[in-house]
């Protein structure tokens, strides 16, 4: 056994390390040094996850929504107010089309693919603003013709432009003098017109979001 380390301090008899380095004064062939490696580390996949914006309800509250179905329907009454035959065709077409026109406008300007129903809460939007909008119209061509001797005198000015037989034009223009018979017939214009032009562009939006859902498919 060495008396002094290689660091110069002197060892006690069998020492079997140093006391000041901590070197070991003897070998040990079956003890072999073993070097403790740090474990790898799992590199952990980073995972990004695509958040996309919900989806907007379509109603007046959507203003993207609002603003579409206003100028569709715009859009849709000028088409409808043309000089053009076939004015049933020309109701079918214009509003019909509305619907469609504006979920495909919807669409684009959102990115956002409508369903059934958003497609025809779309149209039916815009049905509710051409109804407004026909509505403003016929009040204002009413308030006109009432102003200048009432809808009789309008009516008889212009029965030669009837599309009707001579009977029919008086039994007409004899219900146009009772106050509570034109109130009816008012009322139930105005009904049939808010169902016509309400439901038109509802099958038409619910038409264009399934077409469209399938362009994109």
């Amino acid at each position: 056994m060495p008396e002094f380390c290689s660091c110069g301090a002197q060892l006690p008899p069998d020492a079997r390390f140093c006391h000041k380095c901590g070197k070991p004064q003897r070998d040990y062939p079956d003890v072999e040094e073993q070097s403790i490696e740090p474990a790898p580390v799992a590199e952990m996949p980073a995972v990004f996850a695509q958040v996309s914006e919900p989806a907007v309800e379509i109603s007046f509250h959507n203003r993207v929504a609002v603003r579409v179905g206003f100028l569709t329907a715009l859009a849709a009454v000028l088409l409808f107010m043309a000089p053009l035959p076939f004015p049933l065709a020309r109701l079918l077409l214009a509003f019909g089309a509305a619907g469609f026109l504006a979920v495909y406008l919807y669409s684009r300007r959102t990115g956002q693919v409508l369903s059934i129903r958003s497609g025809a809460r779309m149209g039916w939007i815009t049905g509710i603003f051409s109804f407004t909008i026909i509505t403003v119209l016929f009040t204002v061509v009413m308030a006109t013709i009432s102003s200048q001797g009432g809808l009789a005198a309008f009516f008889r000015q212009h029965r030669d432009q009837l599309a009707a037989s001579g009977a029919q034009v008086d039994t007409f223009l004899q219900a146009l003098d009772d106050p509570s018979a034109l109130a009816g017939g008012v009322v139930f214009l105005l009904i049939m017109l808010f169902f016509i032009l309400t439901a038109l562009p509802t099958l038409g939006g619910a038409l264009g979001a399934k077409v469209l859902a399938k362009e994109r498919a």
